[in-house]
């Protein structure tokens, strides 16, 4: 059996038909679901995913891909609970797949999560590897921009401040929702690390910057009027 058959064999098992319209309904009906909430779901899985140690990358992007296509949204979840587990496993050469992945069945869900296993294979070899992210942020596809927002999440000190300042001025002119909220969340994550730095942007940029994005950004900043 494969390793996608065993996931989608063990979620079937777990189904709640009223848990699942309930969660559809959050997700503003666009998918199907299980109905399984995410710790019973990943307790669940956690003996597989053990279990996939040393597993060749390639064969965990099939699993991963062949779960993307099921029409229950926790089939997708799990896809990224695999990879994120053995992200280790996954280097620059698969960064195309994972923005693939990205771009199908795409909310921000699924999306966000991706882009943090995107940014832990990018931060391994950043110098190599950021560049990929240079192309991202310019891709036609919103939730590959996204993603590349996103990417730097949780870095802190290793930050490349140009690229995430940058990101958020070539972003800026877009009137998406998911692009103007990234580039909030992003500049906001960075905040707990730099709020000063953060907070300059924000002003020197405030004209550029939409509503929504100096919002976000700014929640935990003294912003002043």
């Amino acid at each position: 059996m494969s390793i996608a058959e065993q996931v989608k064999n063990t979620l079937a098992a777990l189904a709640d038909p009223a848990q699942a319209a309930r969660m559809s309904a959050y997700m503003r009906d666009q998918f199907a679901f299980h109905g399984i909430p995410t710790p019973a779901r990943r307790a669940a899985l956690k003996p597989l995913v053990r279990s996939l140690k040393g597993v060749d990358a390639g064969v965990l992007l099939e699993a991963a891909g062949e779960l993307w296509r099921e029409p229950q949204r926790e089939c997708q979840y799990a896809a990224i609970d695999l990879l994120a587990a053995h992200v280790k496993q996954l280097d620059g050469a698969h960064i195309d797949a994972l923005l693939a992945l990205a771009r199908q069945a795409a909310w921000w869900d699924a999306v966000d999560a991706l882009a943090v296993v995107v940014g832990t294979v990018v931060r391994a070899d950043a110098s190599l590897r950021q560049p990929r992210m240079d192309e991202a942020v310019r891709h036609p596809d919103l939730w590959t921009r996204r993603v590349a927002m996103l990417h730097q999440l949780g870095w802190r000190a290793d930050t490349g401040l140009a690229r995430l300042f940058g990101y958020a001025l070539q972003l800026a002119h877009e009137e998406d929702f998911f692009i103007r909220k990234a580039i909030g969340w992003g500049l906001r994550d960075y905040a707990h690390h730099d709020p000063e730095a953060v907070r300059a942007f924000l002003l020197a940029h405030r004209a550029t910057l939409s509503a929504l994005t100096v919002r976000e950004a700014g929640k935990h900043l003294n912003m002043g009027r």
